[in-house]
């Protein structure tokens, strides 16, 4: 005989829809009764909702609110320190200015006076338990096209007469709250430079007097006030390409640069003398600078005279002749006198220049706080003129102030209400009426405690499953007969829970033994005791036949009882006709 071994029960947390599917046709009345009443409760819902209203605006942002305040925006973008103190920054555009302006329109700034008409226009009954940011969440809605600088603004209502004359207010608070907003930022921007403009001119004039009488009073310039440019031309010096030309001291340079030239000029005269010396009364020197201003015009042209004289008569007489030689030593004579000549000149431009530097000489102490006084005065200057020009630029903004946005459609009220949306409610009272009566039916199948599960039903029976029946005239019976019920002369079919086709098959099986063994008996009890005096015992049952706690209640009995159990026979609902299968053959 076949031993009885325990088939493994689904676990707890696994789902089986094809139960779930079979539990929800079972108890199909319970589907049907929730799907019912919420598609009843819909339409009554529908029917006893107040219509609401909707109308609707879109406005586009300008692209110069995207960018910034134009001018203002250019000036903060520059002054890092004046947008932090006004609480301005260089703003943003695209999505973020988007979304800022969409928090706008649902900001208490804009549409807390509109709350307050609305309530005051309804009864106090029906606007007892309201608030704001609810109000707001249901009755406006603030929408941003997508790709697009448009915001297309909404306001919901079930008061028809009221929503129109709202949603205009609600265009107007906008527009009086964003131009109140951008005038606010230029005011103090305005407001900050005048202060710093009214502080800063008389420490500017203040500075500028003292440099003014510093330098009077140490006879200097407000060039001599500046910084040493970095090179010595820019700074008045001599060009080393220009050397040997006139310095014009006089000029525009600083005290410092002056010095430097000067300096420069007597060291070129000493070059020039030493040169001079040098040529002696071999070689004519000819100093630029001096040509103009010396009066050697007689001896120069004794000079020609004489070398023109000496070269006709190189070209007639002898190198050692007396007159060649009396005409070279007074050509020699007459280059000496005119390069000592020479000489003396750049001599006097040497005391000349050495005086004019001795004229130019300051105490350090006096130069340094002359610069920095100089200094002081031209930072607080050009930093006065900086703000003026700001606070120009300023005025010119505001008077090109324009709106930061433009309204492309007029508030408009839709012909027809928007709520209540009798097909899409019936719809949502449809679905939650099925959500609900499959809960229910499954609530109302599982408190049966009747088990419709194969699977679950052997696990609880944990006994060999010999066959599956679909009614007394199945064949598995004669198989069951000739296989291992084989030579037993009694057995016990002990039902399991109401089987109706429980005597018919006892009856069947009890024919396909007796076709072995004509004495052999098949007894149909629910009494175990009986079944034990039987050489083979074996339970029937049927899915939705027993309960959870009586198959628990049949296994102790039959551990107490003691006799094994060979297996079991489960009987199954009759197919319908469409799923029976097809075993004919065709003759041909």
């Amino acid at each position: 005989m076949t031993e009885s071994r325990a088939l493994p029960v689904p676990a707890d947390d696994e789902i089986d829809l094809g139960q779930l599917a079979a539990a929800l046709r079972r108890r199909w009345p319970v589907l049907l009764g929730g799907m019912v009443a919420g598609g009843l409760l819909a339409a009554q819902s529908t029917a006893f909702t107040k219509p609401t209203w909707e109308a609707e605006f879109q406005i586009v942002l300008s692209n110069e609110q995207s960018k910034g305040s134009g001018l203002a925006a250019a000036l903060l973008s520059q002054n890092a320190g004046l947008a932090s103190l006004l609480g301005a920054g260089a703003g943003s555009g695209g999505a973020d200015q988007q979304a800022t302006e969409v928090k706008i329109l649902e900001s208490p700034s804009v549409l807390l006076p509109i709350y307050t008409a609305v309530k005051a226009s309804k009864p106090v009954s029906d606007t007892a338990d309201w608030r704001f940011d609810t109000w707001v969440k249901g009755a406006v809605e603030v929408e941003p096209e997508k790709g697009t600088s448009v915001l297309t603004v909404r306001f919901r209502d079930t008061d028809q007469a009221l929503v129109l004359p709202i949603s205009r207010r609600i265009s107007q608070a906008y527009q009086t709250y964003s131009g109140r907003s951008r005038s606010r930022e230029i005011r103090q921007l305005e407001a900050y430079l005048d202060a710093q403009i009214a502080q800063l001119r008389p420490r500017s004039e203040a500075a500028t007097r003292a440099a003014q009488s510093y330098a009077a009073d140490h006879s200097l310039s407000v060039a001599d006030g500046l910084p040493l440019s970095g090179s010595l031309k820019a700074a008045g010096g001599v060009d080393p390409e220009q050397e040997g030309r006139s310095i014009d001291i006089e000029g525009g340079a600083n005290l410092e640069a002056r010095r430097t030239a000067l300096q420069q000029r007597l060291n070129a005269l000493e070059v020039q003398i030493s040169q001079a010396r040098k040529a002696g009364a071999q070689v004519l020197y000819i100093a630029s600078e001096t040509a103009a201003r010396t009066d050697k015009g007689s001896s120069f042209d004794q000079l020609t005279l004489v070398e023109t004289e000496l070269a006709e008569k190189r070209s007639r007489l002898r190198p050692n002749d007396p007159i060649v030689q009396r005409l070279e030593r007074e050509r020699q004579s007459l280059i000496l006198y005119i390069n000592q000549q020479t000489i003396a000149l750049l001599e006097g431009e040497i005391i000349l220049n050495q005086a004019n530097l001795q004229s130019l000489e300051r105490p350090k102490a006096v130069v340094l706080r002359h610069r920095e006084l100089t200094q002081k005065a031209l930072r607080l200057e050009a930093t006065l003129v900086e703000l003026e020009n700001n606070r120009a630029k300023f005025q010119l903004e505001k008077a090109r102030q324009t709106d930061p946005w433009e309204l492309i459609s007029t508030p408009t009220l839709l012909d027809k209400p928007v709520a209540p949306r009798p097909a899409r409610n019936l719809a949502l009272g449809l679905l939650a009426g099925l959500v609900l009566g499959s809960g229910a039916a499954l609530v109302v199948d599982r408190r049966t405690d009747l088990v419709f599960a194969s699977d679950e039903l052997r696990g609880l029976l944990p006994y060999p499953l010999l066959a599956e029946l679909r009614n007394s005239s199945d064949p598995s019976l004669t198989l069951l007969a000739q296989g291992p019920l084989a030579g037993a002369p009694q057995v016990a079919l002990v039902p399991v829970g109401a089987i109706p086709e429980g005597p018919a098959i006892a009856k069947a099986l009890q024919a396909a033994l007796q076709q072995q063994d004509p004495a052999a008996q098949v007894l149909l009890t629910t009494d175990l005791a009986v079944a034990g005096r039987c050489q083979v015992q074996l339970l029937i049952t049927a899915p939705g036949a027993a309960s959870r706690r009586g198959l628990r209640k049949l296994q102790q009995d039959l551990q107490l009882q003691g006799h094994p159990v060979a297996g079991l026979l489960l009987v199954l609902p009759e197919p319908t006709p469409e799923a029976e299968p097809n075993f004919e053959v065709d003759a041909a």
